[in-house]
């Protein structure tokens, strides 16, 4: 059985002006598929074995390719964008024809030139296609333990649980959403800390830093917001959870050490209504 979208070692079966006739084997009834001429390697015969990969034509014809494509059935790659239309975005994999990645299987708005994370799979009309949602095509076999910096591709952000990674455009990851704070986009290849490896070999992430280096950056973050409202922040640290993380990116707990850091080292005040600063 020929398999899309795979690499297979084929035999030479027929060969023709137009290219060589490929099959498992030499069996008449074999399915066979063609190998252009201008993909023939040199010295080709009936009953030689050629490795190749198997897709479709514009015409929707199984055809071979000794080319060996940049993505193949059910792995995740990096791709370009080639071009954008009004059936979704065609990006390059490395072969003649480009590939389709489909509005609806897109996590953001693409343009020509950007690169995205994306796995390949076989439509409901047998097809080969592109799509941004990873996330069941992903490892959790990586090496990786608690506490290891590692580095991932942002591909589909949810209200409800986090952002979803790919670390190393590779292994299932998620920074829960108590743990995402900042501009984090789809596409973003950020840096983050494993803090914790599941059963499933699933990791979980915090772009935070250690609290004790996160503190540090946080008294400065404070700082900075204190001095844009001219000196005096217009509330204090018992202000509401979602105040905090408009004003500072940053969960209450992490605003408290911050402002505690910086009323120890006597750089504010903090009164029932506010926190000023101390000149």
């Amino acid at each position: 059985m020929l398999r899309l979208g795979e690499i297979q070692r084929l035999v030479v079966v027929k060969t023709a002006d137009h290219g060589a006739y490929l099959a498992q084997d030499r069996n008449a009834d074999s399915e066979r598929i063609l190998l252009p001429i201008k993909q023939v390697p040199e010295g080709t015969h009936v009953g030689s074995e050629i490795e190749v990969f198997i897709y479709k034509d514009s015409k929707d014809r199984l055809i071979a390719t000794v080319n060996r494509p940049l993505i193949m059935l059910n792995e995740t790659a990096v791709l370009k964008v080639k071009e954008v239309t009004k059936i979704g975005a065609f990006l390059d994999w490395g072969l003649e024809k480009d590939l389709l990645l489909p509005f609806k299987q897109q996590t953001k708005k693409l343009h020509v030139g950007e690169e995205c994370l994306v796995a390949l799979y076989i439509d409901k009309s047998s097809r080969l296609c592109l799509t941004m949602n990873v996330y069941e095509y992903l490892d959790t076999d990586s090496n990786y333990k608690t506490g290891d910096e590692v580095e991932g591709r942002v591909y589909l952000i949810s209200d409800n649980f986090g952002a979803f990674v790919a670390v190393d455009d590779e292994y299932s990851a998620l920074i829960p959403s108590k743990e995402l704070y900042g501009d984090v986009k789809v596409g973003q290849v950020i840096n983050a800390r494993v803090t914790e490896v599941k059963e499933d070999g699933k990791l979980t992430l915090s772009i935070r830093k250690k609290a004790y280096i996160q503190m540090d950056e946080d008294a400065v973050r404070v700082m900075e917001v204190i001095d844009a409202f001219d000196g005096v922040l217009p509330f204090n640290d018992k202000a509401s959870p979602e105040t905090i993380k408009r004003e500072f990116n940053m969960s209450k707990n992490e605003f408290k050490r911050a402002v505690g850091r910086l009323y120890k080292e006597r750089r504010i005040e903090i009164t029932d209504k506010s926190i000023r600063k101390l000149k």
